[in-house]
């Protein structure tokens, strides 16, 4: 027989076993379980990856009790049988056990392969045969991929929080009125043992165990009935004690469906996952007169991060609110606390977990850590308990996911804050679809829209007259300074198809520099002041894009000159013919040319 020991959720050891005498290749069965043991006992990895490590050397060696007649003779060190052969027909074989894609193929074979490793690396353990080759080279199957969970519809959350709430408030009354009943209990030996508040008594303060209470209880028929009303209706004679045992020990502390309410609230607060929640332990909370720090482990990923949550204001300063139930995260973990400390202190558990509950098996009681999975104590018989109709699968993630797809509503789908307590690649492998993906994508759209109908409307300044820049209201109105308009009255800032606010300050270049776009894109800035001179130019440029037009294909010339079009012809209909008339007179008698940079006179084959 192999132990070998691992942490739960709330961290306590747990021991694991094995024994490889239960196949016929019995001599293999105990080479990988040594290597496994070895493993657990360096790593002190989880009770998941623990028993997911001993059922790869169960899979592969129950394969090969069925595959191979000699599997008797089968060890690592050994030529014949070819092991090689084996664990490559065993992987080929995997993926026929489980739904399409799914990763627990490629997991066995990792793990099965992990430990081969391990013993490859000792000089003095030979493995024999091709094995090194494949440790070295490809697993043999495909990674898989998760199925990934929506999030609970807004309705059902709503629903689920609720039913947590009361499903909390409930546990804590009957946990109150057990103690308040055991404090007024006495002894069993001196006022009874058929009385419900000295049993209470008893096992509240230690001095009768819960077999001693079997072995000292009058037969059924002669209890009182303040005890018989403790039993569930239905009963069958033969669990009449056990259940009397577990009422009693309901009364005094959580049990694993009570500890569901505050999994499902502590989530909803805090937005962590269930993994996270759970391991949480007394030292890894801070309180503070008005927040509380926390910081939550995740075992896969090996890391910590610490979060803060503020706590309301006291009763005092809120009494024109209703007293509503709240998220508070700082209140769910000391409720969670003083339920947890006296099964703490009966066990000898430090620090204190906060999910810790009481259990009771054939007399006996037991400490315990929450437990998510196994027969009555899911989540689905916590939702049948409490009468709550669900859309989907009853899977807790989609709590977690409920809160991701609120965080990206939230931040407007930005993934650095989304997925701010995971990397990024995490995010989009196990988030970024569904509801998320369609806010990521909207808000892209919607930003992208943003941006171009910024760049629309944030065109140039067009003054009809340039006697306006003498009001005294000018500065205040354009944003401009004295110096500004005595420059753009002087034509200082002139750049030919507008003058400009401030060429070193140009949105299409560094700060600094001098604009680099002038002035073919004077018509698309902000910066831009178009005054009745610059009316010759802005013909001498239309004319210019009308060439350009003929010469581009209509979508790469309204890709490139589509903006300063529209601009050019709003800015052109604010002239009246008169003014355009002078404008193409002056150009005629004046020669005037359009100032272009030489780079926008180039033309290149493409």
């Amino acid at each position: 027989m192999r132990q070998a020991v691992s942490l739960d959720t709330g961290r306590r050891p747990v021991t694991v076993t094995f024994d490889p005498s239960g196949y016929a290749c019995s001599q293999l069965a105990a080479e990988l379980a040594d290597e496994w043991v070895e493993l657990m006992a360096a790593a002190v990895l989880s009770t998941g990856a623990c028993r997911g490590f001993r059922k790869a050397i169960s899979d592969f060696c129950t394969y090969l009790d069925s595959a191979e007649p000699r599997a008797a003779e089968a060890s690592l060190a050994a030529v014949e049988p070819d092991l090689h052969h084996a664990v490559t027909e065993w992987i080929r074989l995997l993926p026929a056990a489980y739904r399409a894609g799914s990763p627990s193929p490629a997991w066995l074979a990792s793990r099965l392969r992990q430990l081969i490793a391990r013993r490859i690396a000792h000089p003095g353990r030979p493995v024999a045969g091709h094995l090194h080759g494949w440790v070295k080279g490809a697993l043999g199957v495909s990674k898989g991929q998760c199925v990934e969970v929506d999030e609970f519809s807004r309705a059902d959350k709503k629903q689920i929080v609720q039913a947590a709430w009361a499903a909390r408030r409930a546990t804590e009354e009957r946990i109150k009125k057990g103690w308040a009943l055991a404090a007024v209990g006495r002894d069993p030996r001196v006022d009874g043992w058929a009385e419900p508040a000295n049993l209470l008594w008893a096992l509240a303060h230690g001095v009768w165990t819960c077999e001693d209470i079997a072995e000292r209880l009058p037969p059924p028929a002669q209890w009182s009935a303040p005890l018989r009303e403790l039993l569930p209706p239905g009963t069958l004679p033969q669990h009449t004690v056990n259940c009397l045992l577990r009422h009693l020990v309901g009364m005094l502390y959580p049990h694993n469906l009570d500890l569901h309410s505050y999994r499902i609230l502590l989530m909803a607060a805090t937005g962590r996952t269930s993994e996270e929640v759970v391991a949480l332990h007394e030292d890894d909370i801070e309180y503070g007169p008005r927040s509380v720090l926390i910081d939550f482990t995740k075992q896969r990923a090996r890391t910590t991060r610490r979060s803060a949550y503020s706590t309301p204001a006291q009763k005092e300063d809120r009494v024109l609110h209703p007293s509503n139930p709240r998220l508070d995260v700082a209140e769910l973990t000391r409720s969670l606390l003083a339920l947890a400390r006296p099964l703490a202190e009966r066990s000898a558990t430090t620090p204190v977990p906060l999910f810790l509950r009481a259990a009771v098996s054939h007399h006996t009681m037991t400490v315990q850590s929450f437990r998510g999975t196994g027969s009555g104590l899911r989540l689905t018989d916590w939702l049948n308990i409490h009468n709550v109709r669900i859309d989907g699968p009853a899977d807790i993630r989609r709590l977690r996911k409920s809160g991701k797809v609120e965080k990206a509503l939230t931040f407007k789908g930005r993934i650095s804050d989304i997925a701010d307590d995971h990397t990024e690649e995490t995010f989009r492998r196990s988030y970024a679809h569904g509801t998320t993906l369609r806010v990521i994508a909207g808000q892209v759209i919607t930003t992208a829209q943003q941006h171009w109908l910024s760049k629309a409307l944030a065109g140039p300044v067009v003054l009809d007259q340039e006697q306006s820049l003498q009001d005294p209201e000018a500065e205040a109105a354009l944003g401009l300074s004295a110096q500004d308009i005595e420059q753009l009255r002087a034509g200082e800032l002139d750049m030919g198809v507008s003058s400009c606010r401030d060429p070193f300050t140009s949105p299409f270049g560094r700060p600094g520099q001098m604009c680099p776009v002038a002035p073919t894109r004077c018509l698309e800035c902000r910066n831009a002041f178009i005054l009745p001179s610059n009316l010759p130019q802005l013909l001498l440029f239309a004319a210019h894009l009308e060439q350009l037009r003929h010469r581009l294909a209509p979508r790469h010339f309204h890709a490139l000159w589509g903006q300063s079009q529209a601009n050019l012809t709003e800015v052109l209909g604010l002239r009246t013919g008169a003014e355009i008339s002078r404008a193409r007179q002056r150009i005629a008698d004046e020669g005037l040319t359009l100032q272009l940079p030489i780079s926008s006179q180039a033309e290149f084959d493409v």
